[in-house]
């Protein structure tokens, strides 16, 4: 069956052009941002609200997880094999934490910005500078072996 008068078939239609979405390279503010997953939080304020509480948290729970008096804690209850595998997996935990802090902070949200240095504020006051405890923790027996001022 002839199509175009030469014997070769009508080649395939165009695909769908997708359109492209803009990523900000400075800082801006709004509700309309994506943080950590694409269309996450969106356009809703209500979503945008909780994206800034779920970064506070995150940067709160990773100050959390610096408490030197937690890590002390858990290296004294247990076995010391037992023990160093907590230790490792806590660590893996609060490096994932991180990451994602990082790249959250790479939406150059203005608000998500200031919701993480005020959650690192927020975990400091309270685990590191005597809020929730005994004011700072002192310094595992690991670090006073590695110190070169120690004896």
């Amino acid at each position: 069956m002839d199509m175009g008068g030469n014997g070769m078939a009508m080649p395939p239609p165009p695909a769908p052009v997708k359109k492209a979405r803009y990523m900000h390279m400075t800082f801006f503010w709004g509700k309309n941002t994506e943080v950590l997953f694409t269309l996450w939080p969106g356009a809703r304020g209500g979503m945008y609200a909780l994206a800034i509480l779920f970064m506070f948290a995150l940067a709160v729970l990773l100050e959390f997880r610096g408490y030197r008096v937690l890590e002390a804690r858990l290296a004294r209850r247990r076995a010391p094999r037992a023990a160093a595998a907590l230790r490792t997996a806590v660590h893996a935990v609060r490096v994932g934490v991180a990451y994602l802090i990082m790249l959250a902070l790479m939406s150059f949200n203005g608000g998500v910005f200031l919701a993480i240095v005020a959650g690192h504020a927020a975990g400091f006051l309270a685990f590191r500078a005597g809020l929730c405890g005994g004011g700072p923790a002192p310094p595992l027996e690991e670090d006073r072996k590695n110190d070169p001022v120690c004896c």
